[in-house]
């Protein structure tokens, strides 16, 4: 049995010796892959829902060759339709397995599965030389973004990209063009807001136990679904996205939809990791599931000449953000995928941000949505000062695709996503126990509660698991 003392010693000093080492491995997918031809030669982990979807958007580019597909339900009606459009690919329920069996005809790989198994798999893919396109969050607990930043290090010819696909839309490139004409600047104040429908805003939070054991689909690995995350027994209120309801597995409307909206705002004003973080609402708290309404506010302290900055998240249908005069209309992203939590529909202010700065204020929506200045008068007579913005040389596919070819380099990687996946992190931390948290952003440690602190790491993982913590 792996002890919390023995993986924390373990993991720490798996970090430390990749944050010191110089070690610079020539991945062996770098090598058969660049300069070779159009086609990437690719395996997908997780192929239905939501991995369906991603297989799609990388069909498009006409620049891949899958030749393996993963999923813990090979049987199930959802996983069928992809596996009958790829006839030629050799399937697998288990990663590990594919892996071992197949490393050197692999050079990328695509993850679609519950946030928790994104871990293991990543870590997995970099040691053996294969690119890695992850949907996000990154991961789900701090320690684990914290590894794979390191491992992508020690590995820098891995090519690594998080699905926050508005990193390759209008809204990247119009935030940066912005910020460097000085449009964007001393910003002091971001208020993010998902204020719509989630799945466990129909449950009781008056629970008491986890659901009852249900039978296994036949055609279901279970236990490997679980990766490192402790067993737990099966339930319909666990499988097809709904772990995104329960700590532990998932991380609520904050992870899921953070990375959408604040992506940009996190990169181009180099936020880094807050000083504190504090669950100033949280409506019907339980030890079980996400609240029905979060308020949680991130400080971050000055950087580079810019401002301390104060980021407020707003979760939960009535729990909206304060409206500045003038704003308008709420945007609503044209690029939001479909989901199994149900479509998004216009609600009282749709996903997205509220920036406030010492001279203007701006809005925006979320994925590749892209800013306005507000109130309206104000952005006519701003309209002459606005600088052209780039277009995007690539999707954000095609990006990563372009990235395993050493043609472009990648928009999200792990060097740059992880620290925003350790900010979600940290929230979704400050909501299980609802307590304010200070955060020391140089130790990486939390100042004020020694068992918050113990919560970077979560649990030990499994048996047999602990080895993908080792870099």
């Amino acid at each position: 049995m792996v002890s919390r003392r023995n993986f924390l010693k373990t993991a720490a000093l798996a970090s430390a010796g990749a944050a010191m080492g110089t070690v610079d491995l020539n991945a062996a997918s770098y090598t058969r892959v660049k300069g070779a031809n159009e086609k990437v030669n690719i395996a997908f982990i997780g192929i239905g829902n939501r991995g369906e979807q991603i297989i799609g958007d990388f069909e498009k580019t006409n620049m891949i060759n899958v030749v393996a597909l993963c999923d813990i339900d090979m049987g199930a009606d959802h996983t069928k339709k992809v596996i009958a459009k790829y006839p030629k690919a050799k399937q697998f329920q288990d990663f590990r397995k594919m892996f071992d069996k197949m490393g050197k005809e692999i050079e990328a790989v695509a993850v679609a599965t519950p946030d928790f198994a994104h871990f293991p798999i990543c870590m997995m893919a970099i040691k053996n030389g294969i690119h890695v396109y992850v949907e996000k969050p990154m991961t789900r607990t701090f320690l684990e973004a914290e590894i794979l930043m390191q491992a992508a290090l020690k590995y820098p010819n891995v090519v690594t990209q998080v699905g926050n696909q508005g990193h390759s839309d209008a809204n990247y490139f119009q935030f940066k063009a912005w910020m460097d004409a000085g449009i964007i600047k001393d910003i002091h104040t971001v208020h993010a807001h998902m204020n719509n429908p989630r799945r466990w805003h129909t449950w009781d939070p008056g629970i008491r136990k986890l659901p009852s054991p249900e039978p296994i689909p036949s055609t279901l690995d279970w236990d490997l679904w679980h990766c490192a995350v402790p067993y737990r027994e099966y339930s319909k209120l666990y499988h097809y996205g709904e772990w995104r309801s329960w700590y532990g597995l998932g991380m609520g409307a904050l992870g899921d939809w953070g990375a959408h909206i604040l992506d940009t705002v996190h990169e181009f004003l180099e936020l880094g990791l807050p000083y504190e973080i504090n669950p100033a609402r949280l409506d019907q708290h339980n030890d079980f599931f996400f609240p029905m309404a979060s308020t949680i506010e991130f400080k971050f302290g000055p950087r580079k000449g810019m401002p301390p900055v104060d980021v407020v998240w707003y979760d939960g249908i009535n729990n909206l953000p304060p409206i500045p005069d003038g704003y308008g209309k709420s945007q609503l992203a044209a690029d939001i995928p479909a989901s199994g939590a149900g479509e998004i529909k216009p609600t009282q202010l749709n996903p997205g941000k509220i920036i406030y700065g010492k001279d203007l204020t701006f809005k925006g929506g979320s994925h590749g949505s892209t800013l306005s200045i507000i109130p309206e008068s104000k952005a006519k007579e701003m309209e002459k000062m606005l600088p052209e913005v780039p277009k995007s040389p690539s999707n954000h596919f095609e990006n990563f695709l372009l990235a395993c070819q050493g043609k472009e380099k990648t928009r999200s990687p792990f060097e740059i996503n992880g620290v925003l996946s350790q900010v979600f992190c940290l929230g979704v931390l400050a909501q299980r126990i609802n307590k304010k948290l200070y955060f020391d952003p140089v130790s990486k440690q939390i100042t004020n509660d020694k068992f918050a602190n113990s919560l970077l790491t979560d649990v030990p993982p499994r048996q047999g698991w602990d080895d993908f913590y080792k870099i």
